[in-house]
């Protein structure tokens, strides 16, 4: 009876030394990593998202007639909150995306119509809310690359031996990560630099050179030998 426990917790032990030096702590934890990175992107996007109604309602303050771009905004900001993204699905991942760069594209259309409004670019609410994207871009650009490494961490991981093994036993597969195409659509952040869409100004005339007198041409002047 007693050799029959023993044997019990030395067979447990034993499997639990063969877990911890397969790898699959360090699959749990990496794949954890990746969750974590995920729900960091999808809260900065979700800031961005937040920041849209109290900008389009300035711009509509001052711009009502720019309706259709404000329309768009307001479209695509609400298809980008029905979407329910599975980050370990490829295709939910670029249906996401892509959702998420058509409302980049929306914004940019919004913010290069608003070049046209002097008295809205003075607007101290909407020159607060145009920092205010601009920083959550590049909040938004940095969790997104920092997801992309914990998923290149993970799917390295679990392709190596024996760590393959561990993984095909226990279900764990590689993780779609965003792909080329995709992150160079939404890579962009919606132009935020009014001063961009402005034309040239006309280059200034030349000054004309005073007349500079010519012997040649003037023998009367011409120097004695």
């Amino acid at each position: 009876m007693r050799s029959m426990s023993f044997l019990r917790v030395v067979l447990l032990m034993l499997a639990l030394a063969l877990l911890s030096g397969c790898g699959y702590n360090q699959i749990q934890q990496k794949d954890e990593a990746t969750k974590a990175a995920w729900s960091e992107v999808l809260n900065q996007y979700k800031r961005r998202a937040d920041l849209i109604p109290n900008l389009v309602n300035t711009v509509k303050g001052y711009a009502a007639q720019e309706k259709e771009v404000l329309i768009r905004v307001t479209e695509a900001r609400a298809k980008v909150g029905q979407m329910n993204v599975n980050a370990s699905d490829a295709a939910s991942l670029a249906q996401f995306q892509q959702a998420q760069g058509e409302l980049s594209q929306a914004l940019s259309r919004l913010l290069v119509v608003t070049e046209n409004y002097p008295n809205l670019k003075s607007d101290q609410s909407f020159r607060d809310l145009q920092a205010q994207l601009e920083g959550t871009e590049n909040r938004i650009t940095v969790a997104r690359g920092r997801f992309i490494e914990a998923v290149q961490d993970y799917n390295t991981y679990i392709r190596q031996f024996p760590q393959n093994l561990t993984a095909m036993a226990f279900g764990h597969q590689q993780k779609p990560n965003f792909t080329v195409e995709n992150e160079q659509q939404i890579q962009e952040a919606p132009a935020v630099d009014f001063g961009a869409s402005q034309a040239p100004a006309a280059p200034a005339p030349a000054a004309v050179p005073p007349p500079v007198a010519s012997t040649a041409a003037n023998p009367a002047v011409a120097p004695a030998n």
